[in-house]
Parts: structure tokens; sequence; C-alpha cells
């Protein structure tokens, strides 16, 4: 049994540098489990670096860090990440991208369940019979592709860095909508669905946010208490 947590990630006195760079300087902050929580600052802030350290694609030079109740490392079955680019196979269609990735997640997966390919597909409102390869998609349409890809492994923890790029204003709102839809999809033992998205753009999530990090050169300058309750109606 996975363990239970209040807390879906909890961040201690975060570093990571890169030379003489520092990406992250002593970073602190937490995300309640249920939560839609927003890492808020401009470019180079170190958004996206905290990201994917909670994604465990990168190791901190100091510092301590929970998801999920372990490591990310441990975790990583019950976490998904979207990057800032679509990384899709060009030449293949959507259906055959999520396919594709479902297999190297999960060999065994026989693709009925909340997260299927083509219930991901659509609840991106995309139409998981289109025959046209992903190169002849707009950028909007590749990000909901990339979006798909990370709902089809059924995460516990959804983390999004910047979901909200290259969709206009209408298509941008629609995924802010399902991305608090995708809280209430139901988990077993009790576990919550928590996403944490990095976004420039608070205009999007104002107001439905239950948590910003205000972040600015690699460190964070607020984290006011929860706006509203994590899962509550919008």
């Amino acid at each position: 049994m996975q363990p239970v947590t209040n807390l879906a990630a909890d961040v201690r006195t975060l570093s990571k540098l890169y030379g003489n760079f520092a990406a992250l300087k002593r970073v602190s902050c937490s995300f309640q489990a249920g939560g839609f929580h927003v890492l808020l600052g401009p470019n180079g802030a170190g958004k996206s670096t905290l990201l994917r350290a909670l994604a465990g694609l990168i190791t901190p030079t100091s510092g301590e860090l929970t998801v999920l109740g372990g490591s990310p490392s441990d975790e990583r079955q019950r976490i998904a990440y979207m990057s800032h680019a679509p990384m899709l196979y060009e030449e293949l269609t959507a259906m055959e991208n999520l396919n594709y990735f479902t297999r190297l997640q999960n060999p065994e997966a026989a693709c009925n369940c909340v997260g299927s390919p083509e219930m991901a597909l659509r609840a991106v409102g995309l139409d998981p019979n289109l025959t046209r390869p992903v190169s002849q998609f707009s950028q909007g349409m590749r990000q909901r592709v990339s979006m798909a890809r990370a709902l089809v492994g059924d995460p516990e923890l959804l983390l999004l860095d910047e979901p909200f790029s290259n969709m206009d204003v209408a298509g941008a709102k629609e995924l802010v909508t399902l991305l608090l839809d995708f809280r209430t999809w139901p988990l077993a033992e009790g576990r919550k669905r928590t996403v944490i998205v990095t976004t420039h753009q608070f205009e999007l999530v104002e107001g439905v946010a239950d948590s910003v990090v205000h972040m600015r050169n690699g460190s964070v300058q607020a984290q006011p208490a929860e706006t509203s309750q994590p899962g509550a109606a919008a």
C-alpha cells in the first residue's frame, strides 16, 4: 500500500548549482495534496528547475525534497511531467504517440482504464481517430497531445511546465478547467490528485489556484496561505 500524506511535495532549503550559477537558492515551499498549485515568475526565476527536481529529472545540489511521501525516484510511477517542449514523434499520429509512450511506461497495460490513450485524447479535446501525423498539427494541438501523454499514465502528481504556451485564451481556459477536473478523478486508498504548474500568465489561473509560489532569481519570494481549500469547486 502506498503512503497517504497531506503533502504532495515538501521542499526544504533546496539549492541547485550549475558550476558557479545557482539556479535554485535555498528554496523552501510545500504543496498540499489535492490542490492546484502555481509556480509564478518571469523567465529565469527557477520555476522549471524546481519542477524538474520535483519530477526527479535533476538531482539537487543540497537541501531536502519529499514527493508523495518519498523521494522523486522512488515515487516516479505516481508522477507525470510535461515539459515546455511537446517532445512528440512528428511522423506519428496522436494516437500512435500515446500508444507508444503507454507501452514504454507499462508493457502490460491493457489501455482500457481511466488513463487510456483514447480517453486521454478525448479529455484534452482531441479526436483519437485523427489520422494526420503530429507534424501537421498546430502548436496548440501539439500542446494538447503532450498534455494527453502526461495524463495517460494516470498520475497522482501532475507537473506541467508552461502548459498554456502556444494556446489561445479560450484553449488555455479549457485546459485550466480540465486540470481542475483532473483532481476529481478517482484514486485508490484515499489518495488525492495534485497539479503543480509553472506559468508567467497569472491571469489564466487567478481565482482558481489553491496556492501560488512567487519565484525570482532562483529564490522563493512568497508563498501566501492557500487561497481556497484544495479540491474546492472553482
